[in-house]
């Protein structure tokens, strides 16, 4: 999701990266959920986060569908997102303890709250966002740990390649003619949401692998549409 944000408001001024340490430990929340409540469809899920969770709940996309997440458009395109569900609008994987039900399956973007990432030159850093934490006297943690993903490197390029990859296709869609938007958008997100969501990622083979055998199907915008 794209931000036009003055970085500066929003953090501590300093950028991180995964051996650095920063002030995010709130000590296990302690059933805080503050993160969990209201968060509207910001909570955007990778291919990553779905393989994820599918695999550990053993639910098909469309079957979360049904109870966890939505789709909505991000940027021109059509994505999945983290679910707020009744009157508090409570994340639908939130218990009524308010811990997180599938914490050890959680999407990319609750693993490194309240850590944001900033993108550029075809990469990202770190950033801690000073305002969106309530707890007070957090400890301070190394980013590789906190980010509580295997294979950390790796993790990022996938996070960044995929990133780029949709901002290569969210700026095909501004840059469109206004009369065919609707059928570009159409055509791309279908093609996004079949190709890395709905179509299964086999557990037992390594996940990026497959990711990239499917990302170099379509370099370009124009070979989901030609």
């Amino acid at each position: 999701m794209l931000r036009e944000i003055d970085i500066h408001e929003i953090s501590d001024g300093k950028f991180y990266e995964l051996n650095d340490m920063v002030k995010a430990d709130c000590g296990g929340c302690q059933g805080c959920s503050s993160c969990c409540h209201g968060m509207g469809s910001s909570i955007i899920l990778d291919p990553l986060d779905i393989h994820r969770i599918s695999t550990g709940l053993k639910k098909s996309f469309d079957e979360l569908l049904n109870e966890y997440i939505e789709l909505n458009i991000v940027d021109g395109l059509i994505l999945p997102n983290l679910k707020m569900a009744g009157e508090k609008e409570a994340c639908a994987f939130l218990d009524n303890n308010g811990r997180c039900s599938i914490h050890p399956i959680r999407p990319g973007i609750c693993r490194i709250f309240p850590l944001g990432r900033y993108y550029e030159n075809h990469s990202f850093r770190y950033f801690l966002q000073v305002h969106e934490c309530p707890k007070p006297n957090k400890s301070k943690v190394k980013i590789r740990k906190w980010i509580d993903t295997e294979d950390t490197k790796r993790y990022e390029k996938y996070v960044s390649d995929w990133h780029y990859y949709l901002k290569e296709l969210q700026d095909y869609v501004r840059q469109s003619n206004p009369e065919n938007i609707d059928s570009i958008v159409r055509q791309l997100s279908l093609y996004i949401l079949n190709q890395f969501y709905r179509n299964p990622f086999l557990p037992e083979v390594d996940f990026y692998s497959q990711f990239y055998t499917r990302l170099e199907k379509t370099v370009k915008p124009t070979d989901i549409l030609s």
